[in-house]
Formats: C-alpha cells, structure tokens, sequence
C-alpha cells in the first residue's frame, strides 16, 4: 500500500477554508482525495499494462503463424476463452496490435 503523505492544513489552506473546515473536523486526520482526472490508467506506473500489452501482441502473432488457441492457453496460463478474446481483437484499447 501507498505511503500516506501528511501535509499541516495551515501550512497550505487559505485560513477561510481552514476555518469552514474546522466546523465540521478539529483535530482529526483528513483524506482528500486526487480529482479523478489525475489518477492514471490500470499499470501505466508500473508498466503492467505494457507487460500485457506485449504478451497479447506476441499471442496474436503466434496465432497468426499457425499456433493452436489452446497451446497458447497452456503456453500462457490462460482460459481458452480469454485467448479467444485477445488473439480475435484486431487492437487492444491500449495501442498494441
């Protein structure tokens, strides 16, 4: 899990929007959250999704060359159902081919 930031309200809120706040929290810990814009997409930091985005391209060109839906389910430790998902999309929603 992410290490939680704390920041000193004081040290970066106007003192009218300390004050609204403390009517409602006083000498509590408060989350604020990131808007939803600024979170990135499922592995973008880790390179998850480009990990995944590779393993897909390589399955679509392994079919392409003639190997078997259920060889590449064994090869990659997939359901011959996900295998069919990705070696019939023409593109993933990520970019890769």
């Amino acid at each position: 899990m992410a290490e939680v930031k704390q920041i000193k309200a004081a040290a970066v809120l106007p003192e009218s929007l300390l004050m609204e706040i403390q009517k409602y929290v006083q000498g509590e810990t408060i989350y604020i959250p990131k808007p939803k814009e600024a979170y990135g997409k499922w592995g973008s930091q880790s390179g998850g999704r480009k990990a995944v985005d590779e393993r897909n391209a390589q399955m679509r060109r392994a079919f392409k060359r003639g190997r078997a839906i259920s060889q590449l389910a064994s090869d990659y430790h997939l359901s011959v159902e996900t295998v069919k998902k990705i070696v019939y999309t023409k593109t993933s929603k990520h970019g890769s081919s």
